[in-house]
């Protein structure tokens, strides 16, 4: 397994009362799947995503990533494996503003010890979702999909074995949303994992396997078959 969670929770305090942010949650995600959450604003699949990608300490539970309990690392450890194994593409627009596209693709190879390659690789990655020519553009002159587009291959310049995407077509027309998941159906189909949350169902045809969230709580599984 790529990933695996076991009785994953996440408390809050609210005006003294505790509020379980993800409740007991246990999935598992293969070496080559494409997954996804689906549930409404507000269920828990950001908090969820968050701790997966090692951003948020949760209450309880284990999170295993290619065999390794992150939750045992240290932070350096931690850093490590998230530099070399996890590609986290953040909900939004995360770009640095003053920063070429280039220079935001390759923030986070700079520390990697492929870095003298890591340019040749970045516009590789902006040659194939359509924005060559763009790298030395800065992020105010891109539309959505495209600082969404850059977004992912940002996430993608260290080769990391599972590519994480919360929210990833949020705020997108439908046009740029399906650009978006047939991208990240290509580079599945190249042996990256591929975990995504979202709340459009119209997307689970690009799945392989998907869960539902709701309040919190993994209700149920469903298997797609492409």
């Amino acid at each position: 397994m790529i990933l695996e969670i076991k009785n994953l929770n996440k408390e809050y305090k609210r005006k003294n009362e505790i509020f379980l942010a993800v409740k007991d949650v246990n999935f598992s995600i293969s070496e080559g799947e494409f997954a996804c959450i689906v549930g409404p604003s507000g269920c828990g699949k950001s908090t969820l995503l968050n701790m997966v990608a090692g951003l948020l300490t949760p209450t309880s539970g284990k999170i295993f990533i290619a065999g390794s309990d992150i939750l045992e690392k240290s932070k350096n450890e931690l850093a490590l494996l998230r530099n070399e194994t996890i590609g986290y593409v953040l909900q939004g627009q995360n770009l640095l503003s003053n920063f070429t596209i280039l220079d935001n693709i390759c923030m986070p190879a700079y520390l990697s010890p492929r870095k003298k390659t890591v340019k040749a690789r970045a516009m590789e990655l902006l040659e194939e979702v359509g924005l060559k020519g763009m790298e030395e553009e800065y992020p105010a002159r891109l539309s959505g999909g495209e600082l969404r587009r850059v977004s992912i291959i940002r996430g993608l310049i260290n080769n990391p074995k599972i590519l994480i995407a919360d929210e990833p077509t949020s705020n997108l027309d439908p046009e740029n949303s399906k650009m978006v998941m047939k991208f990240f159906k290509e580079i599945n189909s190249k042996g990256t994992t591929i975990f995504i949350s979202t709340h459009n169902i119209g997307f689970l045809d690009y799945t392989q396997k998907t869960y539902e969230m709701e309040k919190g709580i993994l209700k149920q599984k469903i298997i797609i078959l492409n």
